[in-house]
């Protein structure tokens, strides 16, 4: 069985990209996860470029966005980082509705749970409707990570080693 044998359970219909002038991309939905702002291996750049380019109705950021375990032992936040922070926000503001799930990496940010922030809505989970009625479980995959629920600190050397 090949990969395009298989259902597309998850698909939106396709994207809206006719007579706009500006070349950009018009969807419902876009998730974006490990982005880890504040490490030098956070391609901020590429990022960028992707969300001058997208347009959506809900933007969903799941988790690791910022990587606080690396903030925390060696402070790394260039120019390119605060513009992404920047942009998720001027999106919030023009009417996007952002939601951002925290993951291990950005575990700080769930103690504010339930705030709003800039327009960035924080939650732990959150349940997306498909245009065609199906529902979507959004959550971080860390709570079914043994090691982070059981072992912690084994996640820590790891993430050190790395």
């Amino acid at each position: 069985m090949r990969r395009d044998d298989l259902p597309a359970p998850f698909d939106d219909p396709p994207a809206d990209t006719a007579g706009r002038a500006d070349g950009s991309l018009r969807v419902r939905s876009v998730w974006i996860s490990d982005v880890h702002l504040g490490t030098p291996g956070c391609q901020a750049a590429a990022l960028l470029d992707f969300l001058r380019t997208v347009d959506c109705e809900t933007l969903f950021l799941v988790g690791d966005i910022i990587d606080g375990w690396q903030l925390r032992r060696s402070w790394y936040w260039p120019q390119a980082h605060n513009d992404v922070v920047q942009k998720l926000l001027r999106k919030a503001r023009k009417g996007t509705r952002v939601i951002f799930v925290p993951g291990n990496h950005d575990e700080f940010a769930r103690k504010y749970l339930g705030h709003n922030f800039g327009g960035v809505d924080v939650v732990d989970e959150y349940i997306h409707e498909l245009a065609d009625g199906r529902k979507l479980w959004i959550t971080h995959g860390d709570y079914f990570d043994g090691v982070i629920q059981c072992a912690k600190w084994l996640a820590y050397v790891g993430d050190w080693a790395y």
